[in-house]
Parts: structure tokens; C-alpha cells; sequence
């Protein structure tokens, strides 16, 4: 079973900055999309970002102009670059990978925006 492996959280202060990553164990075929959610304490999940194999991306209002997801096809790797980082951006983020109609998800990563 593909697995995705997270990495790149941590502590940041206000106005800084953070690239998470999320690899797959394994190739996968039928990738549709590759997402970030987050969760912040108290609050459902939420879409960060996301973009499909044909190039489209969408972002949360709350980040644009200010995160950017980007992917590596080739190594089943998806990436978001974090800048400009606030308070209310803390949460613990997720990547998704959507396979065919079939959601697969990576094990959380904590990231906190603390002075």
C-alpha cells in the first residue's frame, strides 16, 4: 500500500517562512491530484492547495500570493513553499494524493507560527 512520507514542518515566527514535502513510497498510477489540507487546533480540515497532473492549481484565499504548490511527477513528490507566515496559519498540514477516486493521506505534519 503506497504510503506518503511528510517532512518540513516546525516553528516558525511570524513572516517567515517553510517548504513542506510529501513523497510516495511507491510509483502510482492513475495520480490524478496532489493537495495540502491543514488543521488547525479546534477547526475541521481544510484545503490549502492543490494541483491535478493537467497543471491546474487552486489555492485557499487565505494563501494566495503567499504559498505555492508545486510537484515532482517524476519522483511522486508534491511540495509547498510557505512565505509570509502568520499566526493563524498554524495547524498541522496534510498532504493528499488522489489515485483514481481514491484518497490517500500523509500522516500530518505540525506547523506553528509563533513568535
Amino acid at each position: 500500500q503506497v504510503q506518503l512520507v511528510e517532512s518540513g514542518g516546525g516553528l516558525v515566527p511570524p513572516g517567515g517562512s517553510l517548504r513542506l514535502s510529501c513523497a510516495a513510497s511507491e510509483s502510482i498510477f492513475r495520480l490524478n491530484a496532489m493537495g495540502w489540507y491543514r488543521q488547525p487546533p479546534g477547526k475541521q480540515r481544510e484545503l490549502v492547495a492543490v494541483t491535478t497532473i493537467s497543471g491546474r492549481t487552486t489555492y485557499a484565499n487565505s494563501v494566495k500570493g503567499r504559498f505555492t504548490i508545486s510537484r515532482d511527477n517524476a519522483k511522486n513528490t508534491v511540495y509547498l513553499q510557505m512565505n509570509s507566515l502568520k499566526p493563524e496559519d498554524t495547524a498541522v498540514y496534510y498532504c493528499n494524493f488522489l489515485v483514481g477516486a481514491d484518497q490517500i493521506w500523509g500522516q500530518g505534519t505540525q506547523v506553528t507560527v509563533s513568535s
